[in-house]
Order: structure tokens, then sequence, then C-alpha cells
């Protein structure tokens, strides 16, 4: 059977998967929580004195997301209880085995953060946050590094993939916060009045942010279209085979161009818009997480 074909039939059963869903809602909520974790320091660590409001419920939701998400990973390694290996057994060359220990400080340092910032310790609070922005970046960045040191998966098999990672995690991160500011606002606010300074804020943003990241896609694409015969194969799965439907249509044009169009065009610039592209940013990110995990796996090992 010629195995180029396995590219362009879109029911084509891939090989074994070693990663799977799983890891790709892991990917995508470790974003997520690096994402407004960073949002959440910008007036506490930063001073930007306009995003105070978002200083509280950031934290609490990085701490939560990065609870819930090594629940997936545990989920998909089959044996969760042996987990505690990954503490003894170390190897300093393993991404997994670094990670493992920032899995560890990064929310251990989101609770003492949110505890200092509850309690109005300024200085403290600054300290911490402070802090866990490497931790946050570091956190993000190793799940890119899992994947390029995969040189068997031509898809996985670039230098940007850490970049990558860190840059749609803002970018979700801030989408997220766009629309975590609109319900509680919205809903749950004294006066049932979105904060329209903090939103275009974050919609200037996230229309910087979408501009930097489809540059760096389409830099990745043209890296793998024009390189080796695996990588021409791993650009072809993406741009004519099985995952073309997601990510031309759900990955750039509806999570990526769509919102970038409606954020940046001054008349419709209102608060119900901006949640919408919001909205189409996350499914557009978690699009792009399943693309990458899944359409790696898809292409025979070399």
């Amino acid at each position: 059977m010629d195995m180029s074909l396995l590219y362009t039939i879109p029911h084509a059963v891939p090989p074994r998967e070693a990663f799977g869903l799983a890891i790709a809602i892991y990917f995508y909520l470790t974003g997520l929580s690096a994402g407004s974790f960073i949002i959440s320091t910008l007036a506490y660590g930063f001073g930007m004195e306009k995003y105070k409001p978002l200083g509280k419920v950031g934290v609490v939701l990085a701490t939560l997301l990065l609870i819930a998400a090594p629940m997936f990973l545990l989920l998909h390694s089959g044996r969760p209880l042996r987990a505690w290996h990954l503490f003894v057994y170390l190897n300093g060359t393993s991404p997994i085995s670094w990670g493992s220990f920032l899995l560890t400080l990064y929310p251990i340092n989101c609770i003492i953060y949110g505890f200092f910032m509850f309690r109005g310790n300024a200085k403290l609070t600054k300290i911490f946050g402070l802090i866990g922005i490497p931790l946050a970046i570091m956190v993000h960045g190793y799940t890119g590094f899992i994947l390029s040191f995969a040189k068997a998966h031509a898809l996985w098999r670039t230098s940007m993939m850490p970049i990558l990672f860190l840059t749609s995690a803002m970018v979700s991160g801030v989408a997220m916060m766009i629309l975590v500011t609109i319900i509680k606002d919205r809903f749950f606010g004294k006066d049932r009045k979105v904060n329209t300074e903090v939103v275009f804020g974050l919609g200037k943003m996230l229309l910087w942010l979408l501009v930097f990241d489809l540059f760096l896609s389409f830099s990745d694409l043209s890296v793998h279209y024009f390189g080796e015969a695996e990588s021409m194969e791993a650009a072809r799965l993406l741009l004519t085979g099985a995952f073309a439907p997601t990510f031309i249509g759900v990955e750039t044009l509806l999570g990526k161009v769509v919102p970038l169009v409606l954020v940046a065009n001054t008349r419709t610039r209102n608060v119900m818009v901006y949640g919408f592209a919001a909205v189409l940013v996350m499914v557009g990110i978690f699009a792009m997480r399943c693309n990458v995990v899944l359409g790696g796996e898809f292409i025979p090992l070399l």
C-alpha cells in the first residue's frame, strides 16, 4: 500500500498513540493556567492598576486549572498511583522529569501568591507573583519540549514548538480573562456593568498576540512544507489531509483570523463582540492542541 494515501484519507486509522486526547486537554488547561496567572500579575506585580480586578480571579483560576490539568495526565498514564516514581527516579535530560517538579512548585506558589493577595500584603504578593511568572512559563514551555524531543514525529520535530505553546497559552489565557471579566461583571458585579476599560485593554493584548501567533504558525508550517519528505507530509496533513478542516477551518480561520478581524475593527468595538471573539479564540486554541498532539501521531513513525 502506498503510505502517502494515509495522509489524504479522512477515515484512515493512525498508528498506536503514545499520547491522545487526554494529553491535548492537559496541554490546553496548563496553557490557560499560565496565561491567566500572568494576567493576574499585571496589577500586583507590574503596577498596572486598571487590571487589579483581574488579580484575585486570575490566581484562583490559575490554581484550579493547574490542579485539574495533571488529572488528565494521570488518567492517560493508566497507572496514576506510580506517579511518585517521577520524583525518585530522576533523569536530568528528560523534560517530563523536570515537569514533575514544576507541576508541584507552580500551584504551591499560586496558593501562596493568592494567600498574600487576599490578605492585602502587597509586598509579598508582588514577590511571589514575580516568582510565579517564570514558573508559569516553564510549566507550559516544557510541554513543547516534550513534543519537540520526539524526533520520530515530523510534525513535532521543530525547535519552535515551545514558543508556539507559550504564545498560544497567552492567547487562550487573555481570551479566557476577557470572557471571565464580562461574565463576572455582568452577572455578579454590584452594578451589573462590565468594566470596558479592562475588556478593551485585554482585547488590544489579544490583537497583537493573535498577530504574533499567526506569524509563528505560518513560519513553522512554511519550514515543514519546504523541508524534507517527512516534514512535507506533516504540512500536507494540515493543509490538504485529514486534519485540514480542523487546522484551516477551526484553528486558523475561526479561532484566529475571525477574532483578529473582530477586535481590530473599531466599528465592532463592543463588549459582546469581544466576548464572542474570546470564545472563538478558546475553541481555536483547543483545536490547535488537538491538531498538534493527534496530528503528530497520525503519520507513521519514521
